[in-house]
């Protein structure tokens, strides 16, 4: 018990340390204790802990919307997918008050699915539990094309506002808003903040200049479901052949 005390301490202390004395060097010694289910609980400790347990407990069992299917995530499309990055296009335009052409998520950001039934707050930080940030880009087509390559020779990535075939790792019959893609024209595109600073090897989209209202995709996702809520419409999720393997 004096020993958890002990490592509580070092917490508390190391936290004040680091707001107070940010510019001094500060040397702390510590020991490790190794958790095992041998040791007994700090009842005083969880205590401590129980009201803000609680709040946030009954905080994440609130429910925000209702889902008529189980939506899961897999490629090269799912209806899962395809409910995020309609999100993300159609709140991005309410919140940037601009129009843009094509939004992506990475497939791996993605790290939960939507039960039928209820949907809660915290099914919502499950399936979202990264702060990533909605931004916007203007890129050019040939750069677009780079990033649309990178998706196909990934298997794929939820994306609303273009359809496209992939075809040994390219993608090809490339149509945004139904026409072809342009190598020569811009095209604004929304991305996490994590994809558009050239995470999962997205380095063409390094360097290109990003719009960021600190805008979370997690909110947008809690906002756009409490929209179909108040409007008492479930939420409905639909393949449509976005993004297939060429014959």
């Amino acid at each position: 018990m004096k020993q958890r005390k002990s490592v509580y301490i070092f917490i508390l202390c190391s936290i004040f340390f680091s707001a107070k004395n940010f510019a001094q060097d500060v040397t702390v010694e510590f020991k490790n204790y190794k958790i095992v289910s041998q040791l007994k609980q700090d009842s005083n400790f969880i205590k401590w802990l129980v009201p803000y347990a609680d709040s946030m407990h009954r905080s994440m069992n609130k429910v925000i919307g209702f889902s008529v299917s189980t939506l899961l995530n897999k490629q090269p499309e799912s209806s899962l997918g395809n409910f995020m990055a309609d999100c993300m296009k159609e709140m991005a335009e309410k919140k940037f008050n601009k129009r843009i052409d094509v939004a992506f998520i990475n497939f791996g950001g993605i790290r939960s699915y939507i039960p039928k039934g209820d949907i809660t707050l915290g099914r919502v930080y499950e399936l979202m539990p990264f702060d990533n940030l909605i931004v916007l880009q203007t890129v050019k087509g040939n750069v677009l094309k780079s990033f649309l390559d990178k998706i196909a020779n990934a298997g794929g990535w939820p994306l609303s506002g273009l359809t496209m075939k992939m075809q040994n790792g390219i993608a090809i019959n490339i149509l945004i808003d139904d026409k072809p893609l342009n190598e020569n024209a811009d095209y604004v595109i929304a991305n996490t903040d994590y994809v558009a600073n050239g995470g999962d090897d997205c380095a063409m989209l390094k360097n290109i200049s990003k719009q960021n209202i600190g805008y979370l995709l997690r909110d947008a996702l809690i906002e756009y479901i409490l929209i179909f809520t108040q409007q008492s419409k479930p939420i409905e999720a639909k393949m449509d052949n976005r993004i297939i393997y060429a014959n």
